[in-house]
């Protein structure tokens, strides 16, 4: 349960993207303000400032959905996850500690794991015209090959200084290497294993 006596009735709530993992914002909750976050799913807060609860977006329209709620060890503290309905801080960026450039970044790789994952479902459950699918059926040598020669435009266009052309190869060239890892029965985390391992050896 909850200590909300701890600190005069009220305690923090960290707010985070359950998308991308990044810190958007921190506010405080009564029991109340905590009930009420519940029930309806957006993020409810008590404010200091306003004295009475405070639905974040009920202005702006820039509400927060509530993925999951979890409390600390000391039951004192809350972790929120959330969908964020457009920028959390009301300078209009995606979070209140200024992260814009990490956010773009964990964004990113985010995205990087949720085409793996497509990729591992389709080689699993194929799907009728999907060229992921085209490219298991041709088995792994032709794999291996598209990704050959995506490696070699891209190295061509790099040397060109053709660097935006060079971003269309290096998509091509990072998709066909994820489809090879599948065939292959390895993921991308077996990869980056390597490179820490290696990075601790330095």
């Amino acid at each position: 349960m909850l200590d909300f006596d701890k600190a005069g009735g009220l305690i923090p709530a960290v707010i985070q993207d359950n998308t991308t993992g990044q810190v958007l914002m921190l506010g405080y909750m009564n029991q109340e303000a905590l009930d009420k976050t519940k029930q309806e799913g957006l993020v409810t807060f008590f404010s200091r400032s306003k004295n009475r609860l405070w639905t974040k977006g009920e202005t702006s329209g820039n509400t927060l959905q509530v993925v999951t709620i979890a409390q600390d060890c000391d039951n004192d503290s809350l972790l929120i996850k959330v969908k964020p309905n457009g920028p959390t801080c009301h300078t209009g960026s995606t979070s209140c500690f200024g992260e814009e450039e990490i956010a773009t970044r964990t964004k990113a790789i985010q995205f990087i794991a949720q085409l793996e994952q497509v990729i591992q479902e389709r080689k699993e459950n194929p799907v009728e015209g999907s060229y992921t699918n085209f490219l298991f059926e041709k088995g792994i040598n032709k794999i291996a090959q598209k990704v050959g020669e995506e490696a070699v435009e891209t190295v061509i266009d790099a040397i060109a200084g053709k660097t935006e052309t060079m971003k269309g190869e290096a998509a091509d060239l990072l998709y066909h290497l994820l489809v090879l890892l599948a065939a292959s029965g390895l993921e991308l985390k077996d990869v980056v294993a390597v490179l820490q391992e290696r990075h601790q050896k330095k």
